[in-house]
This record gives C-alpha cells, structure tokens and sequence, in this order.
C-alpha cells in the first residue's frame, strides 16, 4: 500500500488515497518532529523542546505521550504497512524508511542531484530534481509556529537554494539561458540580498537578451545590500556588471575572474602637456596597480633618484597606449609637466632619434628656446640634468630602439619619473624595472572591442568571442578589427566573422584602410640579422604550441647551442616568450606572419618546408621513443624501426627524465599525432601512435588514442603484418582498460592472443595473457585472471626477464587477495617487490607496495598500511601517470579514515576526485566517491554520505566493473542502515551478498552474510 508522511505543505498522514486524522497542530508538530528524524531514535527533551519551545506544559511526558497515541492511531490507515513508533527509555523512534518522508526524500534527492552533477551525470541529477520538485507542496509545517518549526523551514529552504542552483548550474553550462530565469526569479525575490543568486540570475537575463532586466536588478541588489547590511556589495556584482555593459558573452561571465579594476581619479586641475589623447580603458589592472605603486614612490621626498619604469612587449601589445593612460591617470601626481617623445626605433619612415636631437627636444617642450641651446651631445645632457633636477615631471619616452638610446635621456637626481616602451627588452638600463606587456585575457580582449564597437546591431556574443581570439588577443589587431566592422554599417560581426576566415589567412584580413599588422611585424622581422631571421621563419612551421631549442634545431638544422642562443636574442625582441624555463611559444598571429614569409616562397622553397617539417616530425618520433623504453620498459614493441638519424634529440638519463620529456613534450605529441593523421602515411602514424601508446594510456589521453590506435591496428592488417597487429591491439586494449571498457579490453587481447598462438611467439602470448587478466580482475573475474596468470608466470619462469616475472607475480598475488588466500598473496607480493628493486622498476615497486597494503588494511594492520601506502607514494611522487599517483592517494585516504584521521581522509579524497575525473578515469572516480561516502558516515554524516554512495555506484554500474559493485553496495547499505532506509539497506545488502558470492569474493560474502544477519535480527527484535 502506497504509504506516506508529508511535511511540504500541511503535515498529513496519507495511504491509498485516505488521509489519517492528526486533528491538533501540537500532534501534527508532534508528528513532524519524529518524521524528520524517520528511523532515528529522538529524546523525550528534544520532542518536548520542538512541540512547546522553552514553555512546555506542567506534565509535558503525559501531553507528549497522548500526542503519539494519536499518532499511532492515524498511522493505522496504512493497514500492515503502518510503521510503528517504539518507546524506549526517555526516547521514541518512528521506524519508517525516510524516503517515506516528502521532505527528507527531497533532500535526499537534492543531494544525490548534486552528486551526480559532480559526476558529469546531468541527465540523471536532472531527473532527480524533478523527482524533488513533484515533492514539494508548498512551505514545510504550514500553519505550525514555533522555533523549531521554523528551524526546519529555513533548513529546507537552503535545500531549496540549493536544488534550484544545482538545476541553473546545469542548464546555464548547456546555454539554457532562457531555461534558468523562472527557476531563478521567486528565489531571488525571497532572497533580495543573496548576491551570488543574483549574479546568476542577472547573467541568466543577459544570455536571453534581457539586459535592461539584468542591469536593474544588480543595481537594485547593491543598494539592498547596502541598505540591509550595511556593507558595499562584493566584487562579483561589480564584475557581471561590467561584463554586462562591456558587452562581455554571458557564458564567459560565468567564470569568475580576479579582482576588480579600481577606476582611475579624474585629474584634479589641467596642466600643460603634449600627451596623445587618452582612450576608454579596459584591462591591464596588475600592470596598472604595479606601475602606478612604483611611479607614486617617494612623492615629495626631494633629491631623490629618477624613477625609470620600462614597458616592453610585442608591436601591437598596447605599450604605448599603457604609457599614455597611466601619464592621464597620474596627470595630479606630476604638477611640473608630462612629456611625451616619440624615439622612433621602428618608425617605418625615419631614422632612430639620436640622443642628441632627443634632449633638445625635450629641453624645448620644458620651455627652453631651441636656439640657445648647445649642440654637444654632454652639455645637452649636464643642461637637462640640471633643469630637471627640482622638476616633479613624468617623461614618457616612446619605442626606444635600446639602452644606448635611452641612458643620456634620463634625469639624475629628480623627482622625475620617466616611462620608456619598447619592443625590446632594456636590461642596460641603470635601475630600470621592466614590465613586459602579453596579449590580453580572454574577457578584456572582450570588453576591448565592445567598447570599442558601441552599441551596434547584428552583433552576435559568440562571433565577438571568436573574432577576439582570431585577433590572438593582441589589442591591435582588435582595435582594428572593430574599426573595420565600424567602417561597414551593413556588416555584423557574422560577417567581419567570416571574412577573418576567409582562406585561413585572417591576418592579410586584419586592416582599417589607415592600420594593418602585417607592416608591423615587417619592422620587428626586418630588425633582425639572417640566422634570427631564419630561426623566426622555421618557427611558423612547428606544429605544436610550445618548442625547445632541440626542436629549433632540428627545423633549421642549426645546432642546438646556436639555437638557444637565437631564441634568447629573439626573446629580446619579444617575438617569442619564453613560458617556463628553456621552453618558448610564438604568438599565433605572429605565427602566421612567420608562415606567410615561408609560403610567399622569396626566401625558401616548398621543398625546404617540407623538409624542415619532416626533420620537426623526425626528432619527436624518435626521441619519444627513446624515452618511452626508458619510462615504460614493460612494454612489447614492434621490432626498431629505421628513420634517418636525429642530432637534435635530447639527453635522456634515466626513466625519470625520459617520463619528465613525454609529461613536457605532452601537447606537441599530441600534435605531431594529429599532423601524422592528416599529412603522414598509414605507416608513419601506426609507428608513432605505437611509439606514444604509453605515454598516452598512463597520462589519459584515452580520447586522443582510442581512434588513432584503431586506424594503426586496421593499417597492420592490411599490410599484412601479424606481429605488429598484435602488438597494436595490445596497445588498444590497455587504453580500453584504463578507460573502464572491459568487454572491449578483453576482445583485443583475445583477438592478439590468437595472433600470437599462430605466430608461435611465446613472448607476445604472455604479454597478451598479462593484458587479459587485467580487465577479467577489474570486472571481478578473479579465477579465470588467476588461471591465466599462473600458466603464464609458468612460462616465464623459464626465461630470465625478471621485469615480467615480478610483474606477473604482482597480478597473480592480487588475485590471490581477492580470493582471500591472504598467504599465497604475500608470497607472490614479497618476491615481485624484491624483484623489481634489483632491477630498479620504480614504477613496479610502487604498484607492489600498493598492494601490501591493501593485504595489511584487509587483515587489520592499518599502521602498516599506512607506512606502505605512504613509501609507494614516494615512489611514485618523482615519476609521471597521474593516474597511478592518484590511486596511491586514494588508497591511504581510505587507510586514514579506518584510522580516524577523516578530516585528512576527507580533504585528499577531494584532490583524487579531479585528478580522476581530468584523467577520464571512471572506475578510480567511482572508488573515490565511495571512499568519500565512507569517510562522511565514519564522521556520523550519514545523509551526507548516501548521495555519494549513490554516484559511485551508477558509474560503476555504467562501466560494469563487478569487482567493486560488492563494495559500493555495502557501503551503500550501511548508508541506508544508518539514515533509517531499512528496506533499501537490506535490498542492497542482498545484492552485495550475492554478488561477492558469484565472483568467488569470500571476504566480501562473509562481510555482507554478517551485515544483513545482524540488520534482520535488529529488525526482529523491534517487531517483537
């Protein structure tokens, strides 16, 4: 009989369509008050405290006592489904599951909604927060008063928050703009104040075009704020409404940015000066605060030296305009003069100033006659010295072609401030302190060209962000950009869009009629000698983002000293940045610049491009692989392939360094993949995908393998290549594996298994029964794993590979433990540790020590497990696989909540979690939901630990990895025990019995037999 208890709305008793009879509001609270702890025992204090608040009445035990008798007597209306109320001593519990509670199954929802959210699961937290949603009736306890009462209403309501943001969350990450609105409107009328509510409701607004809406309620929030709390409104509202005016696309408001620029002062009088006319301002608030921090120092301190601030960067990068608005923005702070002096070193139309013809300029912009002034280049400079010396003046001296140009320029001792920009680097500068200027942030390069474009018709959020990063950024090419879109009134940004893209070559479409780029990266390029030249050119043919000096080389065929010396002074020049040491990047549009010079076909053939290219391919292939036999020795390769010799390759010590370069090199891999796809042979791909499989199974690149691993088996096949077939499926199935797609993992071992057995390779056969055993254990298939790992460790035997001996002993022995011979696994752990310490496996040591552990967490030795866990993540912490490291964490955070250190447990769970998820890890996702459920019931958290257990237990189901199904079930089942769900508790208990049961899992069976043994008996006893 359908049975339930609702607290949304009125308090009612319902069963098949009747109600029970509460008749007073103090049974009704009464009854509330057992309800919302379903299943939990609640003191007599308590129920009194929550009926009558501190005023209870003078027999309040006999009033409470009559109030559960007609309790009792409504419950009756659900026939032999009635839960009953037991009274023990000084305490009553109401044996109901809790999910028969409207608002404790609410909540139950909500969290769970928000675990799976967590958990990428959208589809499912979305049906659970419509499950929630047909739960709600209305404000919990109605017409019931009361401290209590109302404690619970506000309880329920930030679970009512929360569901509603969970529910925005999700649909404002899918662009449901329109969607979020009237999910978010009643709340933010409830909540006027909650400034975090409104910023995703004004965002919501603006995504749907509602921008008037949008910009009133953040204003109509500060001024509540203020009003209510007496506080100024945090930086979040400030900063979605800027975005807001800025044009900013709602989607990119979704992230929060740093601190909030603070608007410059308006000068307080006019001062005469020349400086050009300052423009809106946006971005660039570090470089702001710091120059404006340095430029302030010392203010009316006399005699104090020049302060010399130097702004550098790429042409185009907006020096010159930074330089400008900072004169503007100081203009109160320097009352004797701003001058500005343009030094000319890239001007396209005239020499380089002299420093001669510079001081006398300077000298006449203060106010000297030009004709009295000396024409030898050290008077001029004892002359402006002196002059300047009592003068609190900023100099800004504009591209300036290097310190040999700029040192007479300076002021000694003075009050004087002086800015110099240029495109290069000055370190020759006495007390300089240099500020290089990069492109600017996504969103400011956003707000950049919304200013810049007014409010105009036909512009699309989306267009403006993808013009923004055509335009790399660069503040030029945006103002340019924009302009050109201003100068064609029939035009939207679709169409300024598509004509960016027209032919791939945006940067010949960035021009104003007045601007262009190319001219001025032809002035940086033209400064530069033949080798820097040559260097800059090859570098628009790498086909990754980042590159080395090795790399440089073997483009250029420079060697690799030469190289490096040419990427410093090209730094210099800031037509390359340097992001960590010895490893540069080029700005895309200077990118394509540099690729221009190479396909206009002046200075290098087509065939020197290809050549270039290949040698580029040629140097990551090869070192790769001399890196890959280094970090991932254990794998069975195709045999050597034969390329041409590499000289720019480098150094490779050890397996660490060599798992170092693959970590490093990871993206340009990634790219040289992708380039082999499209412009390589069949051949070449295979090779370099087999070369990589490794490295891209063991840092989780699963996505990025998966098809390319399939193209290189289907290429084996049809050269007719058995063995190299073999080992490619091989390849593919240790991908599938980590990915947690057993069945498909097992069909390719299968199918290398049956290559190997025709080809009479007894070596490969192994190899494809260690790859076999790996799924059939995950997937809890632990005799048939056992089977196959003895007869293969039978054949080993006879060889002298001690690698794959341990290796073999390892897997075996963690059969063994999951098949509780606890004996047998320690036997087969202690030989494979010692094995793999003689030979120096790292990464076979920490994964035996992984599993010593687990023996000593299984027969209750947490210390000792602990200690191991603990040196296999020292093992671990100086090698690459992210995955492995974080499984090793995952498993002492168990240890350590066993051990009552939770809160530790706790916090590292958090950091597994999103490892595991950016890895693509789902098993080790699902492991440490449960883990984290766990650690929150070992704290008493129970209704905290159950949405979790949940999420675990959907993405094991989804992956099908039996082996821990048994676990989560447990865990799930103790989560139920413990919130009241008896019924559900039990259920699970059962299906986690019976599936230890299947796969030969006698620890499991034996913990599950004990567990449903011990609920069912406690259920007995509270019946009889």
């Amino acid at each position: 009989m359908e049975f339930e208890i609702r607290l949304s709305g009125a308090v009612e008793v319902r069963a098949a369509g009747r109600r029970g009879d509460l008749r007073s509001t103090k049974t009704r609270l009464t009854l509330a008050a057992l309800a919302w702890d379903a299943g939990r025992t609640v003191s007599v204090d308590t129920l009194i405290h929550r009926v009558w608040d501190d005023h209870p009445p003078g027999k309040a035990r006999e009033a409470l006592h009559a109030h559960v008798s007609r309790i009792r007597a409504s419950l009756r209306i659900a026939g032999g489904d009635a839960p009953p109320i037991t009274s023990r001593t000084n305490s009553y519990v109401l044996q109901v599951d809790p999910d028969r509670v409207d608002l404790r199954c609410y909540q139950s929802c909500v969290h769970q909604a928000r675990a799976l959210k967590e958990s990428d699961d959208q589809e499912a937290a979305l049906r659970l927060l419509d499950r929630a949603d047909g739960l709600w009736r209305g404000e919990p306890l109605a017409g019931i008063a009361g401290s209590w009462a109302e404690h619970l209403r506000t309880a329920v309501g930030e679970t009512s928050l929360a569901a509603a943001m969970t529910r925005t969350e999700i649909l404002l990450g899918e662009g449901r703009f329109a969607d979020a609105v009237p999910v978010l409107l009643p709340l933010a009328e409830e909540h006027p104040v909650d400034e975090a509510l409104a910023e995703r409701l004004a965002i919501a607004l603006y995504g749907c075009d509602r921008t008037a809406e949008a910009t009133r309620l953040l204003q109509r929030t500060r001024q509540r704020v203020v009003r209510d709390i007496g506080l100024d409104a945090g930086r979040g509202l400030h900063r979605v409404h800027q975005g807001i005016l800025s044009g900013t696309p709602a989607a990119a408001l979704l992230r929060r940015t740093g601190a909030d620029e603070r608007k410059p002062a308006r000068p307080a009088h006019r001062v005469p000066d020349n400086l050009p006319r300052d423009v809106p301002w946006v971005g660039r608030r570090e470089e702001l605060r710091r120059l404006t921090s340095a430029l302030c120092e010392g203010q009316g301190s006399p005699g104090v030296v020049v302060t010399v601030e130097a702004i550098d960067g790429l042409g185009g990068v907006g020096k010159t305009a930074l330089a400008v608005h900072l004169g503007h923005r100081l203009r109160d702070r320097f009352p004797d003069g701003r001058i500005f002096l343009h030094l000319g070193g890239t001007h396209p139309d005239r020499t380089v100033t002299t420093p001669a013809r510079a001081l006398t300029e300077l000298l006449r912009l203060i106010g000297l006659d030009a004709k009295e002034l000396p024409h030898d280049t050290d008077e001029l400079v004892a002359l402006w010295r002196a002059t300047a010396r009592d003068r609190r003046m900023l100099v800004i001296l504009d591209d300036a072609a290097g310190s040999e140009q700029v040192r007479p320029l300076l002021p000694g001792a003075s009050p004087a401030a002086v800015i110099v920009t240029s495109r290069r680097r000055l370190p020759g500068l006495p007390g300089v302190r240099p500020v290089s200027l990069d492109v600017l942030p996504r969103e400011d390069a956003v707000a950049l060209f919304a200013r810049r474009l007014g409010v105009r018709p036909g512009t699309d959020e989306a267009d403006i962000a993808e013009i923004v990063r055509m335009c790399g950024h660069l503040p030029l090419a945006i103002e340019i950009a924009a302009s050109r879109l201003l100068a064609r009134p029939s035009w939207g940004t679709a169409d300024l869009l598509r004509q960016l893209r027209t032919g791939g070559a945006h940067l010949a479409q960035l021009h104003d009629g007045e601007r262009a780029l190319v001219p001025v990266f032809d002035l940086s390029y033209r400064a530069l000698s033949a080798e820097q030249q040559l260097v800059f050119r090859r570098i628009g043919l790498h086909v990754g983002t980042e590159f080395t000096p090795h790399a440089v080389a073997a483009l250029t065929g420079l060697s690799v000293p030469v190289a490096g010396r040419v990427l410093e002074e090209l730094l210099a020049h800031h037509l390359v940045s340097e992001k960590s040491p010895y490893r540069f990047t080029i700005h895309d549009l200077l990118r394509d610049y540099a690729r221009s010079l190479m396909e206009a076909g002046d200075v290098e053939s087509e065939d020197d491009c290809r050549r270039a290219v290949r040698a580029l391919v040629d140097h990551y292939v090869t070192t790769a692989d001399r890196a890959d036999r280094l970090a991932y020795p254990f794998r069975l390769r195709i045999a050597d392939f034969t390329e041409p010799p590499v000289v720019s390759c480098p150094e490779l010590a050890d397996a660490q360094a060599a798992e170092h370069w693959l970590i490093a090199e990871g993206a340009n891999l990634l790219d040289i993949l992708d380039w082999l796809a499209h412009h390589g042979t069949e051949r070449q791909l295979a090779i370099a995908v087999h070369v990589l499989a490794g490295f891209l199974d063991m840092e989780g690149h699963v996505l990025a393998a998966e098809p390319l691993l399939r193209r290189a088996v289907a290429h084996w096949e049809a050269a007719g290549d058995s063995a190299a077939r073999a080992r490619a499926l091989l390849d593919l199935g240790a991908v599938y594996t980590h990915s947690s797609r057993y069945a498909e993992a097992m069909s390719a071992a299968n199918e290398a298994l049956e290559v190997a057995r025709a080809l009479g390779e007894w070596e490969l056969q192994s190899e494809c029964v260690h790859q076999l055993s790996i799924p059939l254990w995950q997937t809890g298939q632990y005799a048939e794993a056992q089977a196959l790992q003895k007869k293969s460790l039978h054949f080993l035997l006879r060889t002298d590979n001690k690698r794959k001996i341990a290796r073999s002993r390892n897997l075996l022995g963690i059969t063994h433990l999951h098949l509780a011979e606890n004996r047998e696994a320690l036997q087969c752990f202690t030989s494979a540790l010692a094995d793999f310490t003689e030979i120096g496996d790292g990464r076979g040591r920490y994964s035996t020590l992984n599993n010593i552990a687990k023996l000593c967490q299984r027969t209750g030795d947490l210390k000792a497990a602990e200690d191991a866990y603990r040196e296999a993540i020292g093992v671990a912490e100086g090698m690459g696989n992210k995955r492995d490291r974080a499984a090793l964490q995952m498993n002492l955070a168990s240890v350590l909540d066993a051990l009552g250190e939770t809160e530790e447990a706790l916090a590292l769970y958090d950091r597994v979690l999103r490892m595991m998820r950016a890895v693509g890890d789902r098993r080790g996702e699902a492991l440490t939901l449960n883990g984290t459920g766990r650690a929150h019931r070992a704290a008493g958290r129970a209704e905290q630990a159950l949405p979790l257990h949940i999420a675990a237990l959907a993405v094991i189901r989804r992956i099908q990895a039996a082996g821990e199904e048994a676990d989560v079930l447990y865990d799930l089942a103790l989560a139920e025990r413990d919130t009241g769900r008896t019924a559900q508790a039990v259920a699970h208990l059962t299906e986690s019995l019976e599936t230890s049961r299947r796969l030969g899992a006698r620890v499991e069976e034996e913990r599950a037999a004990r567990a449903l043994a011990e609920l069912c008996s406690a259920l007995n006893e509270s019946a009889r």
